[in-house]
């Protein structure tokens, strides 16, 4: 595709801060509910394949099959002519588009075709040209964070796109620290960060992940082009988890993950995707030497036995500080989130004590709409999160319960916005909130999906 450019004048404003209201809950009496705005709608590709951002309220034109708007904006001084030159280069657009979306796979069941398609159409939107991706189309999102990277690195790469989750894990590698972490999130154009949010340990265990899995599903050609030019950052991620942990207990470092809030104590939620990612580097080293037995890279062999050492201490941690009660967010603590999803297939193994805080979880994270919160600790706002229901989503597939995944992605499929995309937040009466799409929600159906058609 040609290189796509950020029009941030394009993005509306950044609607108020949520207003409350009373509203009636569905477990019962009146209760202050939070009603955040719908932002935008979609995001589509216009002149110059630039991104903008489509308000709830405006109308929503594109060439079939793509993310490319049909509306014509005229300049000052266009002619016919020039209005038809635009068009045509629209056109044109809409075309590479297409082609994209058909050189690859729509995965899942015919049933939620439309809603993978537009996932698809979605990811590729919000991925620039650079790798770098949009977490979404309005200003508080248009950067880049490590963890969605390598969701919708690790979606492109299951759906026949490994060159472009190459592309995003290019990205990933330039943008990491001398040290090896990785900050929260980056500007797209790779020129530094936004704000002081600081570094996050789960971002270089999502990036060792993505790398694995992008690995398993690229073809031969695809992977020399890249792997070399990966393996300095991906040792580098390893070694900063490995820094980042006490090597008597095992436990990382506090630090924000996912909630993306400060942290005084350890959660499941760096914990759990640490030993992800440490799993996985095992893997990618052992696939990358039995590629080519004898002569593999000399690199993998330090990798994966680095790797296996950091595992050793973080199953030790997960079995004495987390486990015993029952997998909480906190080390420590009594009150579950949906971290607990990333010990489940197809991340792990999910044994039966972890199934059970699973089920456990997703009871007390239920939301008047019928999603899921971050978390049963997370406030009573009414809201449900699409991120999180689609992990729910996800690894239900992963653990076979495929009744419990579709009637999740059936629900997904139903709040979608007028126009297709998945909003990031869904109100307790079933509206869709602040933004759509969501790169991370539009990942993680593709990746629900996917796993859907490996269950057969």
């Amino acid at each position: 595709m040609p290189a796509r450019r950020l029009r941030r004048a394009a993005v509306p404003a950044v609607v108020a801060a949520a207003t409350l209201l009373l509203a009636s809950s569905s477990v019962g009496g009146p209760r202050p509910y939070a009603e955040p705005a719908l932002r935008t709608q979609a995001a589509l590709l216009s002149v110059d394949d630039v991104v903008v951002a489509v308000g709830p309220d405006e109308a929503v034109t594109r060439f079939e099959g793509s993310n490319v708007t049909a509306a014509v904006v005229s300049a000052a001084g266009d002619d016919a002519r020039a209005a038809t030159e635009r068009h045509a280069e629209l056109e044109a657009l809409a075309e590479v588009q297409r082609d994209w979306l058909a050189a690859g796979t729509v995965p899942g069941p015919e049933r939620y075709a439309d809603m993978a398609r537009q996932a698809l159409l979605d990811l590729d939107t919000l991925t620039l040209d650079n790798g770098a991706v949009l977490a979404g189309p309005t200003a508080a999102w248009l950067y880049s964070w490590p963890r969605d990277a390598s969701f919708v690195a690790v979606a492109l790469a299951r759906t026949g796109h490994a060159d472009d989750a190459a592309r995003i894990l290019g990205h990933l590698a330039r943008v990491q620290e001398a040290d090896g972490t990785f900050q929260a999130r980056y500007l797209p154009d790779e020129s530094g960060v936004p704000d002081d949010r600081g570094t996050q340990l789960d971002g270089g265990a999502w990036y060792l992940w993505a790398a694995a899995e992008w690995y398993a599903a690229a073809d031969d050609e695809t992977r020399a082009a890249t792997l070399d030019a990966l393996a300095p950052s991906l040792t580098s991620a390893l070694a900063a988890i490995e820094g980042a942990i006490d090597p008597v207990t095992g436990m990382p470092r506090p630090s924000p993950d996912y909630w993306e809030v400060r942290e005084t104590r350890t959660t499941l939620g760096v914990v759990a995707p640490m030993l992800l990612g440490a799993r996985s580097a095992q893997e990618l080293a052992q696939s990358v030497a039995g590629s080519a037995p004898g002569v593999g890279p000399a690199w993998a062999p330090e990798l994966e036995a680095r790797a296996a050492s950091v595992e050793a201490m973080l199953d030790r941690a997960l079995a004495t500080r987390f486990a015993p009660l029952g997998y909480p967010r906190h080390d420590g603590g009594q009150v579950r989130d949906a971290a607990v999803a990333f010990l489940m297939p197809p991340f792990a193994s999910g044994s039966p004590d972890v199934t059970a805080a699973w089920l456990a979880a997703a009871e007390g994270m239920e939301r008047p709409a019928g999603g899921l919160a971050p978390g049963a600790g997370w406030k009573a706002d009414g809201i449900s999160w699409t991120p999180q229901t689609a992990l729910f989503a996800l690894t239900a597939a992963g653990a076979g319960r495929v009744d419990d995944a579709r009637s999740r992605l059936d629900w997904l499929d139903a709040h979608r916005t007028d126009a297709g995309s998945l909003p990031e937040k869904v109100l307790w009466d079933g509206r869709p909130a602040d933004l759509a799409p969501l790169a991370w929600t539009a990942s993680l159906v593709l990746l629900t999906l996917d796993e859907l058609d490996a269950q057969g």
